[in-house]
């Protein structure tokens, strides 16, 4: 029987450098898909808003809405752009700094752009520069006076919270099944039930870290590793687990206790029902700038998901949507017999320690 000793694991009390935690203060990602996304309808609901405010009649209003359009959804357009384009630097700064920045750019743009469409389209855009100056001026304020409160009110407050308690829940059936296989072994082979418990207590360790941080993926397939070889304990060769892990990028950062729960999974619902046992399969690979993993296990009989695995997977999905928003996703698929579980996640490096 091969052991994974697992005692160098850090503890993640307080992250690193390099790992992410909701409690950093400063502008959004503008990389981020759903910052670009909410970005996008809540300029246009404002400006929905605006005009129905200000026009004399839903006629006028609808006229109004239209004409704007010429010049507001080009401004929206660049504005994201440059944002796309620039979002490193504005992170970099102070956020004062990077919210003057932004006024000032999304203005040039307009200003720019309202310039340019006077003169292919004479006529078309009677509003002021001054106007429309003011216009971008309160729409990005306000836009960025929401973004602000979002993160610093409800990011601190709800999503950690939220994200620890997901934690907590998926945490006493990795540490009851562990433990329990740990204790069938103790009579009938004290020395390799000693050793076994060694690696509990790192596993223990790396379970109880902060579920706020991001941990490097090289530690989350360490620590999947470390359960398998647990597991195998109980179940003997009737458990046989392939890795085709060996291109996934080390260093890409992901939620703790990602990968485990779902090999767990696996073993519980696609190896222990079934007498001779079974393989399962654990993949993992960069792919288009996003960490991808699969997880693969024969479906004995029913091939309907059990409310354990579907609490499970529901877990690490709401998981993943607080961290990364809608940029990560997790898929259950029936495929051969086999039941599959894939994740995609955008890949953020760190340094793995």
């Amino acid at each position: 029987m091969n052991y994974i000793r697992f005692h160098r694991l850090p503890s993640l009390q307080n992250p690193t450098p390099g790992t992410f935690s909701f409690s950093h203060v400063s502008l959004p990602d503008f990389r981020n898909l759903g910052v670009i996304l909410r970005v996008t309808l809540l300029a246009e609901a404002l400006r929905l808003v605006m005009t129905v405010v200000i026009a004399p009649d839903l006629a006028g209003a609808f006229a109004q809405f239209t004409a704007q359009g010429l010049l507001y959804e080009p401004a929206i357009l660049l504005s994201l752009l440059a944002l796309y384009v620039w979002a490193p630097l504005i992170r970099r700064i102070s956020y004062g700094a990077g919210v003057a920045f932004i006024l000032v750019m999304v203005v040039v743009i307009v200003l720019v752009l309202q310039l340019g469409l006077r003169m292919l389209l004479p006529g078309q855009l009677p509003e002021s520069l001054l106007r429309n100056a003011l216009l971008a001026v309160m729409v990005s304020g306000t836009l960025l006076a929401y973004l602000n409160w979002r993160h610093l009110r409800l990011s601190p407050s709800l999503a950690e919270s939220r994200l620890m308690a997901l934690q907590a829940r998926i945490r006493p059936h990795f540490l009851f099944n562990t433990l329990n296989s740990v204790l069938g072994l103790i009579r009938e082979d004290p020395k390799r039930a000693e050793a076994m418990l060694e690696n509990l207590a790192d596993l223990f360790r790396a379970v109880m870290a902060d579920s706020r941080a991001l941990v490097p993926f090289s530690q989350e397939l360490e620590l999947a590793k470390a359960y398998v070889a647990i597991e195998e304990i109980r179940f003997g060769t009737r458990l046989r687990v392939h890795w085709s892990c060996d291109v996934a990028p080390a260093d890409a950062l992901v939620p703790p206790l990602l990968l485990q729960p779902l090999v767990e999974n696996a073993v519980l619902h696609g190896v222990a029902p079934l007498e001779a046992g079974a393989q399962i399969s654990v993949e993992a690979y960069e792919d288009d700038h996003s960490l991808v993993i699969f997880v693969h296990n024969p479906v004995p009989g029913d091939t309907k998901t059990s409310e354990g695995n579907r609490i499970a997977l529901d877990n690490i999905r709401e998981r993943l949507a607080l961290h990364f928003d809608v940029e990560a996703r997790l898929k259950v698929d029936v495929v051969n017999g086999e039941f599959v579980v894939s994740v995609r996640i955008p890949i953020k490096r760190g340094r793995a320690t």
